[in-house]
């Protein structure tokens, strides 16, 4: 062997092989070869290890048990409890069965592309989006940051809903239900119906009075609300005792968490269509109302849907990503999520409005009833005459066909008089109008249906154990956002950080348990996600597309997956999602500055609610969830634009492979990759002779002069290759 070649071999600790045509005869063996091998480099301690698979030495990076666990945890994200209470509601608003098509159709163009653009991202690197988007560039690491932040800011008033459910979860097991009728008063003398839930209804007192006990304004707290606050603890408990060891623990609740809601809603659905009026309900719902369809409006509530029900931003999806397999099919994951999410959204508009339906059908047989006695006294007084009522009408069992009749014959007779009359026109139509979602839906609405369910507690308790594992399958995700992350970044356990971390948000979120803590849900709702997660995943496409470059990930994708992802992707994400994203982010911040930022607050006296506007420390509040939120974006910009921590003191330099996979990746590397790989400048390091490659030789491996294949992206590593990119190793 040549002299010069002793030399590189004793400074790099390597064999050169000086036959390209060894390489290439022995490439197919020397792959697996390569599998099986461990290449650990540190700056530090300026020495290779090899490490053989059959070692101590273990990929330390959890995973998924199967596949079908992974689908379950990215479902449980996704599906959460929007698709209950928001979508329902959209659709009712924005044009029944015609919404679907707009929806549709941004489900197609920034729905899959950009779930499908994080779960890659997540399942290349196989880090936590803070470590994903510090490897794509680390002076955009502050992406990952902001995605932590608004993590945390909204499990924070999520949990609060799940507490809510955990109250009426435990209330249901009794009959009759406890919101079933108004409470009686009872005073020396005489007995009479509270007066607030004689203004409104029992399920709304109830809600309001006996469960949040909810102060008339943000600035009244009125103390600690001591059942909500068990309940809060209670959740939190919950998650902690779940996420406490990652994927490990969580993992196996989806397979309850994430199933359980389609039991409920199924068994829902089939009560439901036996209910009389359910069909109403749903006829009225699909029935399409094109015109409403062409609004702007539609489309950016329909954007905005779309955005929010996959998660996109959060890191949850990145999160549950990385502790995949690197050749996943992560194509196929996201378009099979992003419609098991949309079906789901169906099925429970479906379930929505055939209970819905039946309620109405409900109010409507009482509204005429009501109305027919009144008639009867109009007639026995005289301010009626009995020649104008048809002869086949019969007011003691009367249908609301008939009686509908009565009404607009009245309205045509006693045309001047008829508003004095006091007669309502009683159509079911009018009742199903009645736009409702969030809690209004859930607390209110639909439990007031459910009390005239036969078997009511059984159905109630199936109902709130429903959103309780709802909310637990969005909140394993977002916690997953924030842990997985830090975990990667700062190499602290995982049990202690999950342990502070929901400990944390538990005294911070006893705000949101307050007598006025209703509305400070609504203020962080609004405020504390919409912008700041738009500002994320606009920053992530640009990293993606303009920093990482568009067809160097397509390349990395045509690695992983085998095959090559379809062109529609590239031009989505190079050209259509930026600039639907940036209309959206436009959109939102017009509607936020159109509406006038405020709450309902619920007035005791009479019972309605009112629209306040925010005080001035509200306003602020607001104001600093959104800068706060999106505010590691340009702190981590300047330090790394201005080098204000020094990259080089050793761990974030440091660099291992496993069985073909990144396991830690160099923040800042410069110059010739043979003086990244031993610590040492360029100028220490002896340049090999041109046209020589100099590779790692696998340690317990067959004796082969060859370098191990290429097939994963980082079979080998070259010294004369100085340009290439940190991305490439």
């Amino acid at each position: 062997m040549p002299k010069n070649s002793k030399v590189v071999k004793r400074d790099l600790d390597d064999e050169v092989i000086e036959s390209v045509k060894d390489l290439l005869s022995n490439e197919d063996s020397s792959d697996e070869a390569f599998k099986k091998s461990e290449l650990m480099v540190d700056d530090q301690e300026e020495k290779d290890v090899d490490v053989e698979e059959g070692s101590d030495v273990e990929d330390e990076r959890p995973a998924w048990n199967s596949k079908l666990q992974y689908i379950l945890a990215q479902v449980g994200f996704s599906v959460g409890l929007g698709n209950v209470w928001r979508f329902p509601y959209l659709c009712q608003k924005n044009g029944g069965g015609a919404y679907l098509v707009p929806y549709l159709v941004l489900l197609l163009v920034i729905g899959i592309p950009l779930f499908f653009l994080e779960l890659s991202v997540g399942q290349r690197i196989r880090r936590g989006s803070i470590g994903v988007w510090n490897y794509i560039s680390p002076k955009l690491g502050g992406i990952g940051f902001a995605s932590c932040v608004v993590c945390f800011f909204v499990a924070l008033y999520y949990n609060v809903i799940i507490g809510w459910s955990l109250f009426y979860f435990s209330q249901s097991f009794q009959h009759p239900l406890p919101w079933d009728q108004c409470p009686l008063v009872k005073n020396a003398s005489h007995t009479f119906v509270e007066p607030e839930c004689e203004k409104s209804s029992a399920t709304t007192y109830y809600w309001y009075r006996e469960a949040l006990n909810i102060s008339s304004s943000l600035s009244e707290s009125g103390g600690l609300n001591w059942k909500m606050t068990i309940c809060l603890l209670a959740a939190w408990v919950m998650v902690c005792l779940a996420m406490i060891k990652g994927i490990q623990s969580s993992g196996k609740i989806m397979y309850f968490s994430s199933l359980f809601p389609y039991v409920v809603l199924l068994c829902f659905l089939i009560r439901g269509l036996l209910l009389n009026g359910s069909v109403d309900g749903i006829r009225h719902m699909f029935t399409p109302k094109l015109e409403i369809m062409l609004e702007p409006k539609v489309w950016r509530e329909a954007a905005t849907q779309v955005f929010f029900a996959l998660g996109l931003g959060f890191g949850g999806v990145i999160a549950f990503s990385s502790y995949n397999k690197r050749d996943n099919n992560c194509h196929f994951d996201a378009v099979l999520v992003s419609f098991i999410n949309f079906f789901t959204s169906v099925l429970a508009t479906l379930v929505v409005f055939a209970v819905l339906g039946f309620k109405a059908n409900i109010i409507n047989e009482k509204c005429v009833i009501q109305n027919s006695e009144k008639i009867l006294k109009l007639l026995k007084a005289g301010n009626l005459s009995q020649d104008i009522i048809p002869h086949h009408i019969n007011f003691s069992s009367i249908t609301a066909e008939d009686y509908n009749l009565v009404y607009d014959i009245i309205q045509k007779v006693k045309e001047e008089e008829f508003d004095s009359l006091g007669l309502k026109s009683c159509q079911i139509e009018d009742e199903l109008n009645k736009a409702v979602q969030g809690t209004g839906l859930a607390f209110i609405a639909f439990t007031e249906a459910m009390t005239h369910f036969p078997a009511s507690p059984f159905w109630s308790v199936m109902f709130f154990l429903m959103l309780v594992n709802l909310g637990l399958g969005s909140m394993f995700g977002t916690i997953e956002g924030i842990i997985t992350p830090i975990v990667d970044t700062f190499k602290v356990r995982k049990e202690i950080l999950t342990v502070i971390c929901c400990s944390l948000a538990f005294f911070i979120g006893l705000i949101f348990v307050q007598r006025s803590g209703n509305y400070f849900v609504t203020m962080f709702d609004d405020y504390s996600a919409t912008l700041p997660l738009l500002i994320v995943v606009i920053l992530e496409n640009i990293a993606i597309t303009r920093i990482y470059g568009i067809d160097k990930f397509m390349e990395d994708l045509k690695d992983m997956l085998g095959f090559s992802p379809s062109q529609y992707y590239y031009y989505m994400w190079k050209y259509v999602s930026p600039l639907v994203l940036l209309l959206l982010l436009v959109a939102s911040i017009v509607q936020m500055g159109l509406s006038p930022p405020g709450y309902n607050a619920w007035i005791e006296d009479m019972a309605i609610e009112e629209f306040h506007s925010y005080p001035t420390w509200g306003m602020i509040i607001c104001i600093s969830l959104m800068v706060l939120a999106v505010l590691p974006v340009p702190i981590v910009f300047l330090v790394r634009r201005c080098n204000l921590i020094d990259d080089s003191s050793g761990s974030l330099a440091a660099v291992s492979y496993k069985r073909g996979r990144i396991i830690k990746e160099p923040v800042n590397l410069e110059g010739d990759n043979t003086s990244l790989i031993h610590g040492k400048s360029p100028s220490e390091v002896p340049s090999p002779n041109l046209g020589k490659n100099i590779y790692r030789k696998q340690t317990g491996s067959p004796t082969l002069d060859t370098a191990p294949n290429g097939r994963y992206g980082i079979g080998y590593l070259m010294a004369d290759m100085p340009d290439m990119p940190e991305s490439d190793l």
